[in-house]
């Protein structure tokens, strides 16, 4: 249960609280003044979540044994509102709400589900998932890479990252993500669905929290399969122009003078690593990866092998828990 997982990181929660007590530092306040500040908001915490104690049952000044959703609710809200309410910093009072929020989910995903467990076993198959999954890669990556490099060689495309600010050429690629997660995560459901019934050793159906790991092994594979064609994308179009496109052509694609990083003698010429180059080159590779996740999407031979190799190797772990639930089943049982 979700309870579970945040009792157990309680010491951890405890210690974000104690350093959010900070929050309310003012550098416009004396030193007597901010030390005035940190009590008081200490003050106000030991009450809040006094009375959080008391709407549960239990002492006012305990320690809570089970964290529930009312703990989980005071733990972003509390610490948020003592800078606002205090300093008068509503900027810093909304960051702190985002980042307590972020660091539950942080939390959920990490001890809840397993995640980091997940991507290690994924990074461990990540190679020979690829080598496996090379008809795929046959058939959908040359006619891109050709599309690819004609949009390269396009004056007009260093124009307009060249001028893009840093933050539109974030959210580029941010949506570039966020719309290649979505057609990853589209089949998932099914996914999980069409494994179980393959893999699922007779046993008791899935519930939702083990659903929702399973599909994160299913997304969390196929997305570094995704990333790993982006990133050997971005570094195939570096150095392809590195080699080819110098800083004097980059200023006449781009109308300004290049913005050179850095320059080093590559194959008996002065190569310049430009920051127009890593900006196309970025872009190049966030729709890459989109591609590519399109045609993982699309490709069924691909996603019946992909689901054949998970469930066989899946098997095992289904089995292994028919079992427990059944011997755990006798232990439960009146006489066992």
């Amino acid at each position: 249960a979700s309870e579970d997982i945040f009792n157990r990181a309680v010491p951890l929660l405890g210690l974000v609280l104690v350093l959010e007590l900070l929050g309310p530092l003012n550098k416009n306040f004396s030193t007597l003044g901010n030390i005035a500040a940190v009590a008081t908001a200490l003050l106000l915490m030991l009450v809040a979540l006094g009375v959080i104690n008391r709407m549960r049952g239990r002492e006012f000044f305990s320690l809570p044994r089970k964290v529930g959703r009312p703990e989980l609710a005071a733990f972003v809200i509390i610490p948020a509102l003592l800078p606002g309410i205090i300093s008068d910093h509503w900027g810093i009072a909304t960051l702190t709400a985002l980042f307590n929020l972020a660091l539950l989910f942080l939390i959920l995903g990490v001890v809840g589900f397993g995640l980091i467990s997940i991507v290690r076993w994924a990074l461990a198959r990540l190679l020979g998932e690829l080598s496996r999954s090379l008809g795929l890669l046959v058939k959908a990556v040359p006619l891109l890479m050709i599309f690819s490099l004609i949009l390269f060689l396009t004056p007009e495309l260093w124009q307009v990252f060249s001028q893009l600010p840093d933050e539109s050429l974030l959210l580029l690629v941010g949506l570039f993500v966020l719309l290649g997660s979505a057609f990853l995560i589209a089949r998932v459901p099914h996914e999980v669905e069409d494994l179980e019934r393959e893999a699922g050793a007779g046993g008791p159906p899935l519930r939702k929290g083990q659903r929702i790991n399973v599909g994160l092994v299913l997304f969390v594979s196929q997305s570094l399969q995704v990333l790993l064609v982006a990133l050997a994308v971005a570094v195939f179009f570096v150095i392809f122009g590195l080699l080819t496109i110098g800083a004097d052509t980059v200023a006449s694609w781009t109308t300004h003078p290049a913005d050179v990083l850095f320059e080093f003698d590559l194959a008996g010429r002065e190569a310049a690593m430009t920051r127009e180059l890593l900006r196309v080159a970025t872009a190049i590779a966030s729709f890459t990866g989109l591609y590519f996740a399109i045609s993982m999407l699309t490709d069924d031979l691909y996603r019946k092998e992909f689901l054949s190799r998970i469930t066989d190797e899946m098997k095992q772990t289904f089995v292994r828990r028919a079992e427990y639930l059944k011997l755990l089943g006798k232990g439960e049982s009146p006489g066992a």
